[in-house]
C-alpha cells in the first residue's frame, strides 16, 4: 500500500480542527497567518476561493511534501461580504442586517501538494429569524460573534437565532466535509484511504 501523505490543515479554526477530527482525519495545524482583503469588485464566493487558494498556497510553501487543505467562509448578504466584526458595535450592526432576513454562507476550500492546487466552493442559504435590539445587545454581550464570519455561529449560541439552512450545516461552521471526497479525488487521492480505521 503506498504510503499516505500527511496532512496539514492550514486554519487555526478549532471548528475545523473538530469536524476533521469527527470524521477520522488525521492533520497537523498549520495556521496560514495571512490575512486577506476583498478586491474592488470581488464577488464574495470569488473572494472565498482566493482566500483558501492563497493560505494553502502559503503554507505548502513552508513544508513542502506535505498534503494542505485550507478553507475559508464568507457570509454574503446581497452581494456585501460581512467579515469577522471588529468591535462590538460592528457585529450589532451585521446582526441587524441579517435579523429576518435570509443571506448566503460560501465555504472555499484548497486542497494543495507538489506545486499542485484545486479549490472548491459550497453555498448554504441561512434564514435569520427577526432579532430585537434586546436579544442582539445579549448574545453581542456573550463574546460569541466577535470572531464569527457574518458575526454568529450557528454550531453555538447563535443557533437560537436560525430558523432554517438550505444546504449542509458544515458549510455555514466552516468546513463542507461532504465535499472533501471530490477535492481530494482533483489531486488523486483517495480520500477514505486516508480516514483512520474505525472499530465495527
Amino acid at each position: 500500500m503506498a504510503e499516505r501523505p500527511a496532512l496539514v490543515l492550514a486554519s487555526a479554526s478549532p471548528r475545523r480542527r473538530r469536524l476533521l477530527d469527527r470524521i477520522g482525519l488525521p492533520h497537523r495545524v498549520e495556521p496560514a497567518g495571512i490575512d486577506e482583503l476583498p478586491r474592488p469588485g470581488e464577488r464574495p464566493e470569488a473572494f472565498a476561493r482566493r482566500a483558501a487558494k492563497d493560505k494553502a498556497r502559503a503554507v505548502a510553501g513552508r513544508l513542502p511534501g506535505m498534503l494542505v487543505l485550507a478553507a475559508d467562509t464568507v457570509v454574503d448578504l446581497d452581494g456585501t461580504i460581512l467579515g469577522k466584526p471588529s468591535s462590538p458595535e460592528e457585529a450589532t450592526t451585521m446582526l441587524e442586517a441579517l435579523s429576518g432576513r435570509s443571506h448566503h454562507v460560501h465555504t472555499a476550500m484548497a486542497l494543495a501538494m507538489g506545486g499542485a492546487i484545486e479549490t472548491l466552493s459550497d453555498t448554504a442559504l441561512v434564514r435569520f429569524q427577526l432579532l430585537g435590539r434586546a436579544r442582539i445587545d445579549w448574545y453581542v454581550g456573550t463574546g460569541e460573534p466577535m470572531d464569527k464570519a457574518g458575526a454568529y455561529a450557528v454550531q453555538g449560541i447563535g443557533g437560537l437565532f436560525v430558523d432554517s439552512v438550505e444546504g449542509s450545516p458544515h458549510t455555514v461552521v466552516g468546513l463542507p466535509i461532504h465535499r472533501l471526497e471530490a477535492l481530494f479525488a482533483r489531486l488523486g487521492i483517495d480520500l477514505w484511504n486516508l480516514l483512520a480505521p474505525r472499530p465495527l
